[in-house]
């Protein structure tokens, strides 16, 4: 039978024996549990040796560097290690023990240190159980001492990943400590930099792991992204940060969190990928939806600045097509908001556009150019619902269109702008492929419900747009820059009856005629004295682009031609015309081109002196004036002296007698203009007999300048809104005559002895007859080959489409068994008709 011993107190820690008879005494409890304490498991004997009796004291160094020494030599006994810790732990946490918390966790942090990867995993699940403990409590203290924990865990590089870890909890509770509301301030901003450093850890953990896609799933990027940018919210100075990556210091970084916020949000999107860019960038649009920050919109092109300059180059064009897709989702949102979405992809296409854009090119431009319809529709829409009555509210949003509209122009233009020459020619043929004419359909933009002002609005916004892509535009020759494919609906809208149509189509020719930048040289009409002073930059012409003139340079002259007869010229559109004049001098003008630009400007001066077209004086002074300009710079430029004295000559005497047809007169003093030109004296004007003599003593072919100039005709005219030399033309070669017998009487002579006589004298006739034939010959013999063969054209197109018109009348289709149709009432009723029935004719 066993007894039990009592054990004086002073051998309490020595051993004892266990005597099942004896009732325990209260003296022997100490010794039960002493005796019970040697017999614990090593492990647990070190974990609680490493606890002072007052947690004031700290982490018991001594006992904690055997616990160490323990663990990594017995690196299986690690696991249970942890789980012993986090049990006492938690039980700490909730009897809110919280200096035996701290000393626990800094024993957990010092074993993460010092114990290998390879022996650390059995480790993690009890470690990552603890911190989850510490960010559960509400203790701010504990969250910032867990969050430190996980962040010095996050560093820890393992060798092998973990499959079955996951962080899904850690993503949502250091999400929500960045949106911390605290009342304190300093704890607060604590919890937040906590927040952000525990994402931050999070990020950098999964990214280096095997199993880093699941940090990327749209769950966990709804959450970090918005964290993220509601910290960068708070950021007072935006555009400090705007460019690439800045580095502040350590403590800047540390204290605050807008710094901190936006460097984790760098390194987030730097880590990206190809396939997970998309699941980054979509949670952007949400924030900024959500709070409603795109107007006004700094800190959205700020966030769309940090991404660009974040994420790696080939990837850009991800970002650019989130943007316009985000655009098309917007399309029905007030102006501002559309605008403002504008503005970033214009600051998101300027940091891209000089990188790997891939292929949204043409997809940014025809996104682009919808929405510029759409809003030119809107805007169009406002003010039929308005009309009548005219509000402030219907002008703001008229307002607010117009600001859409300027923003796509200037987006497109800055995009085509840094593009490769390559690709911006392809693009001036697309947004060209866009222009609307009266007249033709257009199979790329439709505009047929917006009326004749929705295609005008449409007209120069497009246009506008090429001007902005066509500046800077350097080709090697002509022929690229100006294809036949692009030049022929370029120079459609010249024809226009509107102005600035006219003047925008100049300036996108200057852009592409002038590749030495003799423009600014040029600007504004004057009489220069001196061109050497201009310093004028030129090369040789080349073979190219004397081909060009050959082919395509009656259609510029047309072009500048009609130009000049347009009523609602004002001085710009002189401006532009001289110095369209200047640059061809400049940049394709040969010996042959000189002689075909002297023809028009001898042209010019006929329209202002005969006016057939019944130009207001001033458009004739303006023409005048046009024309003395050019001759003076052109004179200059190819520097025959005889040619030089007869220009100067003639522009003195304007000065004395008519200074109304000099420029630097008629454009500022338009009060003092003539009745009639017809009185004037020809030295006032430049006179082609002069010209010739003067050039043909140097060498110059001037045969051809005896013969007027007459523009080429084609079939824009039919479709442009002006009354055009077509139908004069066709007047003049009226084959069919009109029906109406009243026209007939107007036509017919009178017969009268006089006209007996007329007829009767043969001499007469045979003099007109021989004039004619000699005027024909000389034509043919000095006139440009172009300019036959157009007329010739001309005339065979007249005689062709009359010959349609008769066949069209007398020719009817055979019948068929199909039947024939026949419209009654409006509608049209088939009549079958059988074979068996049908008469043919008698030699069949």
């Amino acid at each position: 039978m066993r007894q039990y011993v009592q054990v004086p107190t002073v051998e309490q820690e020595k051993g004892y024996d266990y005597n099942s008879a004896f009732e325990p005494r209260p003296c022997m409890c100490l010794g039960v549990c002493c005796c019970c304490a040697a017999l614990r498991p090593r492990y647990k004997r070190l974990v609680d040796n490493i606890f002072p009796e007052d947690p004031k004291d700290g982490l018991v160094k001594a006992d904690m560097e055997k616990l160490t020494f323990y663990a990594v030599s017995a690196p299986e006994k690690l696991d249970r290690i942890g789980a012993y810790l986090a049990e006492r732990l938690s039980r700490d946490v909730v009897r809110h023990r919280y200096g035996n918390v701290l000393i626990a966790m800094e024993a957990l942090d010092q074993l993460l240190m010092a114990c290998h990867s390879q022996s650390i995993k059995p480790f993690v699940e009890s470690f990552l159980h603890m911190v989850a403990k510490l960010l559960e409590s509400g203790e701010p203290k504990l969250q910032v001492l867990g969050t430190n924990s996980f962040v010095k865990f996050a560093n820890i590089e393992e060798d092998t990943p973990s499959y079955h870890r996951r962080y899904d909890f850690f993503v949502s509770r250091f999400s929500a400590m960045c949106h911390s509301c605290d009342h304190d301030p300093e704890i607060q901003t604590e919890i937040r930099i906590a927040g952000i450093r525990g994402i931050q850890g999070v990020v950098r953990k999964t990214v280096n792991d095997e199993l880093r896609a699941t940090i990327w799933e749209p769950q966990h990027m709804d959450k970090i992204v918005p964290s993220l940018l509601f910290n960068m919210q708070k950021i007072e100075d935006i555009d400090s940060r705007i460019g690439p990556p800045s580095s502040p210091t350590g403590g800047e970084k540390e204290e605050n969190p807008a710094l901190l916020a936006e460097n984790c949000f760098r390194e987030l999107l730097g880590r990206a990928t190809y396939g997970n860019m998309n699941n980054a960038v979509r949670p952007v649009f949400a924030h900024l939806d959500h709070h409603r920050l795109w107007d006004p919109n700094e800190f959205a092109v700020s966030c769309f600045k940090i991404i660009m300059y974040s994420i790696q180059a080939q990837y850009s064009h991800h970002v650019i097509q989130e943007i316009l897709g985000h655009l098309d989702v917007r399309k029905r949102d007030s102006p501002r908001v559309r605008a403002g979405i504008i503005q970033v992809l214009l600051e998101a296409v300027a940091i891209a556009a000089k990188g790997s854009i891939g292929p949204t090119v043409l997809e940014v431009f025809n996104t682009l150019l919808k929405h510029l319809r759409i809003s030119v529709d809107f805007e169009l829409g406002d003010r039929r619902s308005s009309a009548g009555s005219t509000t402030f509210s219907t002008s703001s949003k008229e307002s607010d269109e117009r600001i859409v509209q300027n923003a796509i122009i200037q987006t497109i233009g800055f995009f085509g702008s840094n593009l490769p020459d390559y690709q911006r020619s392809e693009i001036m043929m697309f947004i060209m492929g866009k222009v609307p004419v009266f007249g033709a359909t257009s199979q790329l933009l439709d505009t047929s419900h917006l009326g004749d002002l929705g295609t005008r609005r449409i007209q120069i916004m497009l246009l506008r747009s090429l001007l902005m892509v066509t500046s800077g535009y350097k080709a090697t020759t002509i022929t690229n820059a100006l294809p036949p494919p692009f030049l022929d609906p370029l120079l459609s809208p010249s024809l226009m009856e509107d102005s600035e149509l006219r003047q925008l189509v100049l300036e996108i020719l200057h852009n592409l005629i002038d590749r030495h930048d003799n423009r600014a040289k040029l600007r504004g009409i004057r009489i220069i004295p001196d061109v050497s002073d201009l310093k004028i930059k030129r090369d040789k012409i080349s073979r190219q682009d004397v081909s060009f003139m050959k082919k395509h340079g009656q259609q510029l002259y047309r072009h500048i031609y009609l130009g000049c007869k347009e009523e609602d010229n004002v001085q710009k559109n002189f401006e532009l015309l001289f110095t369209s004049l200047a640059l061809t001098t400049i940049e394709l003008a040969n010996e042959e081109v000189v002689i075909d630009l002297i023809r028009l400007a001898i042209a010019l001066q006929d329209i202002a002196i005969i006016n057939e077209d019944n130009l207001p004086m001033f458009n004739r002074c303006g023409v005048m004036a046009l024309v003395a300009a050019y001759l003076n710079f052109l004179s200059q430029m190819i520097a025959v002296p005889a040619f030089c004295q007869h220009v100067s000559k003639v522009i003195e005497t304007r000065s004395l007698e008519a200074s109304y047809f000099l420029p630097e007169t008629i454009f500022k003093d338009k009060s003092n203009l003539p009745k009639s030109l017809e009185k004037h004296e020809k030295n006032l004007f430049f006179l082609t007999n002069k010209i010739a003599e003067s050039l043909g003593g140097s060498g110059y072919s001037v045969e051809r300048l005896s013969v007027p100039y007459v523009p080429q005709v084609t079939d824009e005219d039919r479709l442009s809104r002006r009354k055009s030399i077509v139908d004069t033309v066709s007047i003049q070669v009226d084959i069919l005559p009109g029906n109406n017998m009243e026209d007939k009487a107007d036509n017919t002579e009178e017969i009268t002895f006089e006209a007996l006589k007329k007829a009767i004298d043969n001499n007469g006739l045979e003099e007109q007859e021989k004039e004619k034939r000699r005027l024909v010959i000389e034509k043919f013999q000095k006139a440009p080959f172009e300019e036959i063969a157009a007329q010739c054209e001309t005339k065979a197109n007249l005689l062709h489409d009359r010959l349609a018109q008769i066949l069209e009348l007398t020719i009817r289709p055979p019948p068929s068994p199909s039947g024939t149709m026949t419209i009654t009432a409006g509608h049209a009723h088939y009549q079958s008709v059988p074979v068996y029935e049908m008469k043919f004719p008698d030699l069949f």
